[in-house]
């Protein structure tokens, strides 16, 4: 096939591409330029899409062999990610842009593009299995690597962008990854992965937040409230600053009367108040979600698993859809939940679909 393969200047996406290549395919490499402002470079594992990952994707191309280009997204990306990452943590809601970025970038806009210039398919360096189902359609399983699966921000893919992509990471473990980096001379054999959202390379999402939002931010601030008394702990100067299940930084300044830890349990940006209260107060066991996507048939039951963070634990549960709207019954009850957060749904290893988090009930609490 004529693939295009995205580049991130990474260990990952540089393997991907040199397995592509050596299994055949037509490979041209391109490094998506993200940011308005590309000349800072990362720090440690923080942050990407720098000049320095630009140039590392550049020197990977040339080992390989491939042609390579740059593709400047930084508008696309601005107005679909970082827009919609700032809207939604005004609104109160907990957003995940690696999803976003995936949905609306990596597999769409580029996508579409490669799709118009002749390319069969995108390559990227995602920890990720595709499969032929017994009915004919694509299916992404969880990696083989459990510890790097990234089938999680992945579950925003349909089937037409499913047919259209390659992942060839998915049966390996990066251990193994990085020695064949090595083995093919490429110099970001060692490169530490990035962490954290790549626009704020220093990690301090809260003072990002302060500084971007100005005067779209929601409030100057407001109250921290307890949960069950109503007494007001303490003020804070922005809700953006917090998000559910969170427990240090509350900056209460006395302890429960238990003596135990509080956490953030809700989140009201036009009043300002944050309420706050005991660890158990977090558990739900009850999810709506909107805005679904589905791999391939859409269910309209299912009993599987959800899994509600990167990287976070499944829980058993039973979801049911009707049109764009998905409710999830967990069996195993999940604390720390957000609105905003994405619900990706399995049936064992197989990626269903994924909903967008809009409501969260808690789950009864007996003693």
């Amino acid at each position: 096939m004529r693939v295009l393969a995205a580049m991130s200047g990474g260990v990952d996406s540089a393997v991907a591409a040199a397995r592509a290549a050596e299994a055949g395919h037509d490979v041209t490499g391109i490094h998506l330029a993200l940011s308005r402002n590309p000349k800072s470079y990362r720090s440690g594992a923080r942050g990407c899409c720098t000049i320095e990952d630009s140039n590392d994707a550049r020197r990977a191309a040339d080992v390989i062999g491939i042609p390579f280009y740059v593709w400047d997204m930084s508008d696309e990306f601005h107005d679909n990610v970082v827009e919609d990452f700032m809207a939604e943590y005004a609104a109160g809601r907990t957003p995940n842009p690696c999803l976003r970025c995936n949905e609306k970038i990596k597999f769409a806009a580029v996508l579409d593009r490669a799709l118009a210039l002749g390319f069969d398919a995108v390559v990227t360096g995602h920890y990720a299995q595709l499969r032929t189902g017994d009915d004919g359609l694509i299916e992404m399983h969880r990696a083989v690597d459990m510890g790097k699966d990234q089938s999680y921000v992945l579950g925003v893919l349909t089937q037409d962008q499913l047919a259209h992509s390659l992942f060839p990471l998915g049966d390996s473990v990066k251990d193994d990854v990085r020695r064949e980096a090595e083995r093919r001379d490429l110099m970001v054999a060692n490169k530490p992965d990035s962490h954290d959202i790549c626009f704020i390379a220093d990690g301090d999402n809260a003072g990002w937040l302060k500084e971007k939002l100005g005067d779209r931010a929601p409030n100057d601030g407001g109250d921290i409230v307890d949960q069950a008394t109503g007494e007001v702990l303490g003020t804070h100067e922005g809700t953006t600053a917090y998000t559910i299940g969170q427990r240090r930084g509350l900056r209460i300044g006395r302890p429960a009367p238990d003596g135990k830890p509080r956490f953030v349990l809700d989140i009201e940006p036009v009043s300002g108040t944050v309420t706050v209260g005991p660890r158990e107060a977090l558990r739900i066991d009850r999810i709506s979600g909107i805005r679904a996507r589905w791999c391939g048939t859409v269910p309209s039951r299912l009993e599987g698993t959800v899994q509600l963070r990167a990287h976070g634990a499944e829980h058993r549960a039973t979801v049911t859809t009707d049109g764009d709207d998905v409710e999830i019954e967990l069996i195993d009850p999940a604390e720390g939940i957000a609105p905003g957060q994405a619900a990706v749904v399995y049936d064992g290893s197989r990626v269903v679909g994924s909903a967008t988090i809009s409501a969260t009930a808690r789950a009864v609490v007996t003693t």
